[in-house]
């Protein structure tokens, strides 16, 4: 059997009567979607049959949807059967078709909005299972109902908008969905108002749901709060509808200047007080409240040059609180007039109306009070002589009463006396001494005595003020110095005996105490001619020495030998000292008399010929006289350099070396350089035989053969 090819998608349609989706067509009774007919031209090999069209919530079932058939077999030889979405897949025996007759039935309701199509496949088989036909398409399109009403996506919608806002400014969107087919008049939405307030202030766009103002004449003060009625509806306004509010609020501007609810405030406070609320100035603003276009703001304008007035704002009450921040005084000023305004945080409006109280009188009267008497001078300061005798005048510690229009009689009396050593004359503040005070009280610091002294009024109850006195203790020469130790004992002889340390102690402190002067009784003028005073430092320790000197008979050199052996003493470089604790380890006493040690009081005789010294030397000068005082060393010191570049008993060039004397009496020769001598004479060099192995070598070069 030959298939039947259709030449026309509306051929088939008017000759079949199959419908295209098209409300009130008939649906075909038979289909032969595998039919061919000849034609001279090209033959199509296959065909696709058109969708099949059916409404959602058809509640006809079994419903029948179409008939297909094959002209290969008689009928009643062919098995027929559909697969798909619907049939044996989800959602499963939506669909059916008879095997024997082809007819394809809707077994249950459609919903389009869960599935708006379905796409099946059409078998033909013999009765042995045998394929007749190859599989087809069929396409059934499920026809959307206007079974949805369209829903706002919130039931209230808010916007804000500022009061005074311009026509046509935005002030929210209402938006709303439907289910139904888009592509139809069953999802096609229009906004409107149901209802606002009179008169009508907002719009709203049938299209967008955009909500605008159209007037102007939005006052927050009159009406803050706008609630409108919406509703939406598909079929372009004429299908199902629903329904939202929208609640505008309009915020607020600084439209209304504060302005006092008086024009004058009358208040009271007292005297000699600070840091006290004096009382409250009331406004009003009809702004929102709490906001910085409510919020008051106040400034004093007049009547307080010295700024003992100030205001802050309440921000519960938005009142101007009026308080003393400096103590006022009853004497000078009993009465303020101030006056005072008030304006906004935030600044006015350009638009808005001139306040009419924004200024305001204040009237403050003072009111007198009891003040404590007040020192003159606090703390007072004095100085009195020690040991000053009782009744001594020391001061007049007085006060004043600033109640002047207040009759009131002061007293003085001690508060705090600690050794008991003033009085204090109960009507005039005058202070004496009453006793001597001891210098060695526990209550002196630093030379400073301290007592306290209050002074009251008679005024009931009387006030109290506490005055400080102060008074230094001026020191006076009245400990004359004394040695310490009172007595001791010298040698009479010249270089016996190390002299005699002594120091000074006085009670008195600074600047009749250290430092002191040491001088021989001037009543025995012959002290000065055998002893003398040397003094170390100018506190308290002086040295007694002899100073009459025998004329020695033998000399060395430059210096004599207790000179020598005092310097290897001093002249140790590589010590590093001890610290504080290692003070006394050179006698720097030495340095300036060294020829009064009492180990080096006998002479020791000729100095020994040096070695390297020319064999015909000229005598060597006799010795310099000593330095007496610290001060003299350096010229001491500079002249012995001179002397010895003049010495002719040793060469010019070891005149350096008589610094590195090594002291008379030595176990072990002068070394000198081994190239220091100038004569033709021999060296004797038979001494290095006597030094152990490590000079053997040089005993064999230069010892006698």
């Amino acid at each position: 059997m030959e298939t039947v090819l259709l030449l026309a998608l509306g051929l088939l349609a008017q000759s079949l009567g199959l419908s295209l989706g098209v409300p009130g067509l008939r649906m075909p009774s038979t289909l032969f979607p595998w039919r061919r007919v000849p034609t001279l031209g090209r033959v199509r090999r296959a065909w696709v049959i058109p969708p099949i069209s059916v409404s959602e919530n058809q509640k006809r079932l079994p419903y029948l949807l179409v008939q297909i058939k094959s002209d290969k077999q008689e009928l009643g030889s062919v098995i027929y059967s559909i697969q798909g979405p619907g049939v044996d897949e989800e959602p499963r025996g939506m669909f059916s078709i008879d095997k024997f007759t082809g007819k394809v039935f809707l077994n249950a309701m459609l919903d389009r909005e869960k599935t708006d199509r379905f796409r099946l496949r059409a078998f033909a088989l013999d009765l042995g299972g045998s394929t007749l036909e190859e599989p087809t398409d069929l396409e059934i399109v499920v026809v959307d109902q206007n079974d949805n009403r369209p829903v706002f996506r919130q039931e209230v919608f808010t916007g804000q908008v500022l009061e005074g806002a311009i026509p046509g400014t935005y002030v929210a969107r209402a938006e709303a969905t439907d289910a139904d087919d888009p592509e139809t008049d069953n999802a096609a939405l229009r906004y409107s108002i149901l209802e606002q307030s009179s008169p009508q202030l907002f719009s709203i766009d049938e299209h967008t749901g955009e909500i605008r103002t159209v007037q102007v004449g939005l006052d927050r003060e009159v009406v803050a709060v706008y609630n409108l009625s919406l509703q939406v509806a598909d079929m372009s306004g004429d299908g199902l509808t629903a329904t939202a509010s929208a609640i505008i609020t309009l915020e607020d501007v600084n439209d209304n200047a504060p302005e006092f609810t008086r024009d004058e405030f009358f208040l009271e406070t007292s005297e000699a007080i600070s840091g006290v609320d004096v009382g409250r100035l009331e406004v009003e603003d009809r702004d929102l409240p709490g906001s910085p276009n409510w919020a008051a703001k106040f400034t004093i304008l007049e009547g307080d040059p010295d700024g003992h007035f100030t205001i802050r704002t309440d921000p519960k009450t938005n009142e101007g609180v009026l308080s003393v921040v400096k103590p006022l005084d009853y004497e000078s000023c009993d009465q303020y007039d101030l006056k005072v305004a008030v304006q906004n945080e935030a600044p006015l409006h350009a638009a808005a109306p001139r306040a009419e109280r924004g200024q305001a009188r204040v009237s403050v009267q003072v009111q007198d009070v009891n003040e404590a008497p007040v020192f003159q001078e606090n703390p007072l300061r004095t100085s009195l002589a020690e040991g000053a005798a009782p009744r001594t005048l020391v001061a007049t510690f007085s006060a004043r009463d600033p109640d002047t229009e207040q009759l009131q009689r002061l007293s003085y009396f001690k508060d705090y006396d600690p050794e008991d050593w003033l009085q204090v004359d109960g009507a005039t503040g005058q202070v004496q001494t009453q006793r001597v005070l001891s210098p060695a009280s526990p209550f002196l610091k630093d030379g400073w005595y301290r007592a306290i002294i209050l002074v009251h009024d008679n005024a009931s109850p009387p006030c109290t003020a506490t005055g400080t006195l102060s008074i230094e203790i001026l020191e006076v020469n009245d400990h004359a110095p004394e040695l310490s130790p009172p007595s001791g004992s010298l040698c009479s002889e010249p270089d016996q005996g190390s002299g005699l340390l002594l120091g000074a102690m006085d009670e008195d402190l600074p600047p009749h105490g250290a430092p002191f002067y040491f001088q021989l009784s001037p009543r025995v003028p012959e002290l000065a001619r055998n002893w003398s005073l040397s003094q170390i430092n100018m506190l308290s320790l002086p040295v007694v020495v002899l100073t009459r000197f025998r004329q020695q008979s033998w000399d060395k050199g430059l210096l004599q030998g207790p000179q020598d052996d005092l310097r290897d003493n001093i002249l140790n470089y590589d010590e590093q000292g001890g610290g504080e604790e290692d003070q006394d380890a050179y006698d720097i006493s030495q340095l300036r008399h060294p020829t009064h040690l009492a180990a080096l009081s006998a002479p020791l005789g000729r100095p020994p010929l040096r070695r390297d010294a020319p064999f015909r030397r000229a005598r060597p000068p006799p010795p310099r006289a000593l330095p007496t005082s610290a001060a003299d060393i350096v010229d001491f010191i500079n002249g012995g350099l001179e002397a010895a570049d003049s010495d002719l008993s040793v060469p010019p060039y070891d005149t350096a070396l008589i610094y590195d004397y090594e002291g008379d009496g030595s176990v072990a020769g002068t070394l000198s350089s081994i190239l220091s001598s100038l004569g033709d004479e021999d060296q004797d060099y038979s001494c290095l035989q006597d030094w152990g192995p490590r000079f053997a070598r040089l005993a064999d070069l230069y010892g006698p053969h």
